[in-house]
């Protein structure tokens, strides 16, 4: 089966409609399958999941992702993390793959208790100096998640040394245009768990104008919405940090074009967009109220802007016409 799916979508096809992903699941979750057995199942429904569109969604209804995700066996068993901390200097795929698990596995406070107990912040900060991109990338992801609303963790992290520099000058220092949310999301979160002052420049001069930049027409429409959800987090306690953004790079006015989409479907000529489009349209609006609502928590004066000037969403527009016909 492997080798015939390498390459092969046609193959890939034929073998999933014959039923070839239940029974691999399968295979793979019998605690009497040998290891070997276990690899050579998770090798082919990885081929699998490279093939189409079609194919990956087959195998999401056929509930692979619990299947080999089982976050619990993380925390159920005293030997696996320790394990898996010890495979961390092996090589870069193994740092890649160790913090993706980490990152994908940690899912509240208790799991980040964990992590953080056996030394997680420790074995991973030395991470984000790697000369793979890759490794960077998922160990701040790491350290996003752990830092999510916990103090103890966030407080640990401002103390961290790596190579003589402490961890929130290392991601200032990669705190870049062209860098993924991952890094505005570690020192978001660091923020509001208490551990970085509101008016400390780090969040003031570069974390809030990256998040700003995010929310331009200019990004992806899946940036976008990150951009913004990140920033009403960062804001929503500080009336500071919001009369900031609120003057940043035009932010309200751009929050405007999040509610153009989905485009004029007589303008779109390629269904991919169009469907790219529709599939987008409510997360940005709903990313867009959230960031409307941080702004106008504290401050009467943003809550006029937002009311009034050019940058209010079409629903206020269409409510003020409203009530001026009545």
């Amino acid at each position: 089966m492997k080798n015939a799916v390498i390459g092969n979508n046609k193959q890939k096809a034929n073998l999933i409609v014959l039923g070839a992903v239940p029974r691999l699941l399968y295979l793979l979750q019998q605690e009497t399958s040998s290891t070997e057995l276990k690899t050579e199942c998770a090798v082919v429904l990885g081929s699998l999941a490279m093939g189409t569109e079609n194919n990956v969604k087959s195998l999401l209804d056929c509930h692979i992702i619990p299947a080999l995700l089982q976050e619990e066996l993380l925390y159920t068993d005293a030997t696996v993390i320790p394990h898996l901390m010890a495979l961390l200097s092996r090589s870069r795929y193994t740092q890649e793959y160790i913090c993706q698990i980490f990152s994908h596995c940690c899912k509240g406070p208790d799991h980040q208790t964990i992590l953080f107990n056996h030394g997680a912040v420790q074995n991973i900060a030395h991470l984000l100096t790697s000369p793979s991109y890759k490794v960077r990338m998922q160990a701040l992801k790491c350290f996003s998640v752990l830092a999510f609303e916990n103090p103890q963790v966030s407080m640990t992290l401002v103390n961290v040394l790596v190579d003589g520099e402490l961890l929130p000058q290392i991601f200032v220092k990669m705190l870049q245009r062209d860098k993924p949310i991952e890094m505005q999301l570690t020192l978001t979160y660091m923020c509001r768990a208490g551990a970085i002052r509101t008016d400390d420049s780090c969040i003031v001069l570069k974390t809030l104008p990256c998040l700003v930049r995010m929310c331009s027409k200019e990004r992806l429409l899946e940036e976008r919405v990150e951009g913004a959800e990140t920033l009403a987090y960062l804001i929503e306690p500080d009336v500071e940090l919001q009369r900031i953004a609120s003057i940043t790079d035009h932010l309200i006015a751009m929050l405007a074009d999040y509610f153009k989409y989905p485009s004029s479907v007589s303008a779109i000529t390629d269904i991919k967009r169009l469907d790219h489009d529709l599939k987008h349209a409510h997360e940005l609006r709903q990313a867009a109220f959230k960031l409307y609502a941080s702004l106008g928590a504290n401050d009467e004066d943003i809550r006029k802007k937002v009311s009034l000037g050019e940058g209010r969403p079409p629903v206020l527009t269409a409510s003020r016409q409203g009530v001026t016909s009545t």
